[in-house]
């Protein structure tokens, strides 16, 4: 089936530097092992891309304009099309001391921020530091390999994935109900602490009524649940010895 702009679409990729062969990214969990670059704290799973939206790179998205859903394909991306050209402006050369209190403990490498932007020391000496600014991967020809798994067609399962795309949340606590043009979300308790989830709720509102515009109206439900009490019976089950202990211990106060 051939990809249009807005399909929604699920792939699988690894991608890795040209030069190198080192490996950047990848979704799928068996690939980071076998590659040691397996991370425990990164859930491996498919990603959700609206093709043409600008969701990936440049380089890929148009790749992926010109695929079928079912395509496995190799992608090699120009750094124009991939993370940018290296821009000599974006490296500066800064005293050490602004960088805080642990400025010592930097080391070629480190990734700091500054400024409101992220940047890769680069140098450090003479009380100085270099910091890149450049993303890490500019001017660099990047190699993705894709295994376009689907297209998704069905609401439920559009509903379901762009809501975990900007929330983290497993598919079994996701609760989600379609009633004709409207639609309800169930947020679980554990989730209704998360940092920024008002923004959070109304970006993903935004996306579903883009990506499936028979919906009027979208209601967001956080559900809290009692914490379990003693009950009266297990009060009445409590062993003869223990209440024995307990009358001894009134007998103990009063004497004093």
């Amino acid at each position: 089936m051939a990809l249009e702009k807005g399909s929604l679409i699920l792939i699988d990729y690894t991608a890795k530097t040209k030069d190198t062969n080192e490996v950047f990214e990848t979704t799928v969990e068996d690939e980071a092992k076998n590659l040691q670059s397996y991370d425990p704290t990164v859930k491996y799973e498919p990603r959700l891309v609206s093709v043409g939206d600008g969701w990936v790179i440049k380089g890929l998205d148009e790749a992926l304009s010109n695929s079928n859903a079912g395509d496995k394909i190799d992608v090699e991306i120009s750094p124009d099309k991939g993370f940018g050209i290296r821009d000599p402006s974006k490296i500066r050369m800064i005293a050490q001391r602004k960088l805080g209190e642990k400025a010592d403990e930097l080391r070629p490498g480190d990734i700091v921020d500054i400024d409101d932007r992220k940047g890769i020391i680069r140098f450090v000496g003479s009380g100085r530091v270099q910091i890149d600014f450049n993303h890490r991967f500019a001017g660099r020809t990047l190699n993705y390999s894709v295994n376009i798994l689907k297209m998704l067609t069905l609401d439920e399962e559009k509903v379901k994935s762009l809501i975990r795309r900007r929330l983290p949340i497993d598919s079994e606590k996701l609760m989600a109900e379609i009633n004709d043009q409207s639609l309800s979300i169930t947020i679980p308790e554990d989730s209704t602490l998360i940092e920024g989830l008002q923004i959070i709720k109304k970006a993903i509102a935004n996306d579903l009524f883009k990506y499936l515009p028979t919906f009027q109206n979208i209601k967001f439900v956080e559900e809290y649940v009692r914490a379990e009490k003693e009950t009266v019976e297990e009060k009445k089950d409590t062993p003869k010895a223990e209440k024995e202990t307990v009358e001894e211990k009134k007998v103990s106060q009063k004497k004093v």
